[in-house]
C-alpha cells in the first residue's frame, strides 16, 4: 500500500477540473460502486475526470507515486477492473459528449457516453454504427475490446467502424492515432482492451439507418428448443445481412405478450432485428416464425433506438453477475444436449444463455486487420450468470462453469475478451490468438512499465 503526503493530494486536487474523491467524501462509497455486485474494491481515491487534462494528471500522479491504476468508462464491467484496492480509479462516466457530423457521417463520442446516448444523438440524423444490444453498455469499453451488435452482420464489428482516436499514453502524451498516424496503436486499441493508454475521445464512421427497424421477439416452449434450433443452425447460413437473429434460453419473463401461465418457465427466444426496408420486415423474419409454434411474438416496426433498450430490463444494475463465454463456428447437436441439460437446472430465475448471430461483414475482415481476432466466429455464446443474493455464488458460478465445460468441445478455442471475468486471465492468448505477441510489441512501445494493467492484461516483455 503506497502512503502519499496529503500535501500531495492537496496539490494535486488543486490542478484538476473535476472532483477528487477520497474514502472520507460523503459519496464516495456510492463512486466505487459498479454494475456487477460481485466487485468490491476500495481505490485509494476516485478522479472523476472533466477532461482529457483531468486524465493526463491522473496518468502522472498515478505513475510517479507508484499507485495502481484503474479506469472507469461509462457501463457494465463484467470483471471489474474498473476498480483497483489502495489506487487511484480515473472515473471518465462525466465525460458524456457525443457530437454527431451528418455531413461527413462522423460520430465523435467521449469514453463515459452509453450506447443510448450515442444512439439518441446519431438517430437524430438517420445514422448509426455497429454497437451492442443494451443501452446502458459502455461505448468506450464495448469498443476497446471489438464490439458487435444487431448491425455488425451488415457493417461489421464496432472496431471495423472506428477511423481515428485520442489517446494518453503513459507518457502521458496525448496522441491522436488512425491509419495514418501512430498506425501500430491504432491497430491495438481495436480490439485490444485498455492495455495501451486512456481513450478520451472516439471517432466513428456512421451509416444511413432507421429511424424505423423491423423485429421483435418470437418465444417458443423450451420443449422444443432441439428442433428449433436446428432449424436456426441451419437457416443461419442464408439469412440477409440486414437481419440478425439472435436465440436465448431462459425463463420466461412477465413479457405482456406471453399468457401469465407462460412466466417464469423455460423458453427459448429468438430476438431479431431487420434493418433493410421496413415494409421488407415481415418477409424477411417469416421464416424466423416457423422454427416452432410460439407461446407468443411481438413483431413490428419500431425506432431503432428503441429496440436498443428492449433488453435493459435483464441487466440493471446491482445483481451478482458471473460470465463464461465461447465463440462457435456452428451450433453442434451435443452443444444443444448439453444447453437443455443447463436449462432443465437454472439455478436463478435471471440465468440465461445465449447464441449471438454475427458472421457476414464480421467474417470479410482479415484476421490482422486489427487486434480483435476471432473473425471466424459465427456465433458468440455467453452464458449469463445473474442472482441477487451472495449466498447463492457458489451455485449459480458452478452452474455457469459446468455448461461452460459442457461446451467446449463444439467450440472454437477462442473467446470475446469483453465476455471475460476477472478470474479468466489464463485465457489472454485465447482472446487474441495469433495477434498476442504483435499486441506484446505494442505494448512494449507505449506502456512497458504496464502501468495499465488493471485490464485482461497484455503483459510487456519483462
Amino acid at each position: 500500500m503506497v502512503t502519499i503526503s496529503s500535501s500531495a493530494i492537496d496539490a494535486f486536487k488543486a490542478g484538476l477540473r473535476g472532483p477528487l474523491l477520497l474514502p472520507d467524501t460523503p459519496d464516495f462509497d456510492a463512486a466505487r460502486s459498479i454494475w456487477n455486485a460481485m466487485i468490491d474494491r476500495y481505490p485509494a481515491m476516485i478522479l472523476r475526470c472533466a477532461g482529457a487534462a483531468d486524465v493526463r494528471s491522473g496518468i502522472a500522479f498515478a505513475r510517479d507515486n507508484g499507485l495502481p491504476l484503474a479506469v472507469r468508462g461509462g457501463g457494465h464491467n463484467i470483471g471489474g477492473s474498473a476498480l483497483c484496492d489502495d489506487g487511484l480509479v480515473l472515473d471518465l462516466s462525466s465525460m458524456k459528449s457525443v457530437r454527431i457530423d451528418p455531413a461527413a457521417r462522423r460520430a465523435y463520442v467521449e469514453p463515459g457516453a452509453t450506447l443510448h446516448d450515442f444512439d439518441h444523438e446519431a438517430q437524430a440524423f438517420g445514422l448509426a454504427t455497429p454497437l451492442g444490444i443494451n443501452s446502458t453498455t459502455g461505448v468506450a469499453g464495448l469498443t476497446l475490446g471489438g464490439g458487435f451488435g444487431w448491425l455488425s452482420r451488415r457493417y461489421g464489428m464496432t472496431v471495423d467502424n472506428l477511423v481515428a482516436a485520442d489517446v494518453i499514453t503513459a507518457d502521458g502524451e496525448l496522441r491522436r492515432v488512425s491509419a495514418t498516424s501512430h498506425d501500430d496503436l491504432f491497430w491495438a486499441i481495436r480490439g485490444g482492451g485498455g492495455n495501451f493508454g486512456v481513450v478520451t475521445q472516439f471517432e466513428f464512421d456512421l451509416h444511413p439507418l432507421g429511424p424505423l427497424v423491423y423485429g421483435g421477439l418470437v418465444v417458443l416452449p423450451f420443449g422444443n428448443a432441439k428442433d428449433a434450433l436446428v432449424s436456426y443452425r441451419a437457416a443461419a447460413p442464408a439469412m440477409p445481412e440486414e437481419l440478425a437473429v439472435w436465440a436465448v434460453a431462459r425463463l420466461a419473463p412477465p413479457l405482456p405478450f406471453l399468457p401469465p401461465d407462460v412466466h417464469g418457465q423455460p423458453v427459448l427466444v429468438f430476438a431479431m432485428c431487420y434493418t433493410g426496408p421496413v415494409e421488407n420486415g415481415p418477409a424477411a423474419v417469416e421464416h424466423v416464425r416457423g422454427f416452432g409454434a410460439p407461446l407468443g411474438e411481438h413483431l413490428g416496426p419500431m425506432p431503432y433506438e428503441t429496440w436498443q433498450q428492449a433488453f435493459d430490463p435483464l441487466l440493471t444494475p446491482g445483481a451478482r453477475n458471473y460470465w463464461k463465454s465461447h465463440n462457435l463456428a456452428d451450433i453442434d447437436d451435443g452443444l444443444i444436449d448439453a444447453l437443455i441439460r443447463a436449462i432443465d437446472t437454472l439455478p436463478s430465475p435471471q440465468c440465461e444463455i445465449f447464441f449471438g448471430l454475427i458472421g457476414r461483414q464480421t467474417q470479410r475482415v482479415a484476421v490482422d486487420a486489427t487486434a480483435y481476432p476471432n473473425r471466424d466466429t459465427l456465433y458468440a455464446m455467453n452464458v449469463h450468470g445473474r442472482w441477487d443474493d451472495a449466498r447463492d455464488d457458489d451455485r449459480c458460478i458452478a452452474w455457469a462453469r459446468e455448461f461452460f465445460e459442457a461446451a467446449r468441445p463444439f467450440a472454437l478455442g477462442s473467446v470475446y475478451v469483453n465476455f471475460m471475468t476477472q478470474e479468466e486471465s489464463g485465457r489472454i492468448a485465447e482472446a487474441y490468438g495469433p495477434n498476442y505477441e504483435r499486441l506484446v510489441a505494442v505494448k512494449n512501445r507505449y506502456d512497458p512499465g504496464n502501468l495499465f494493467r488493471h485490464n485482461q492484461n497484455i503483459r510487456p516483455t519483462p
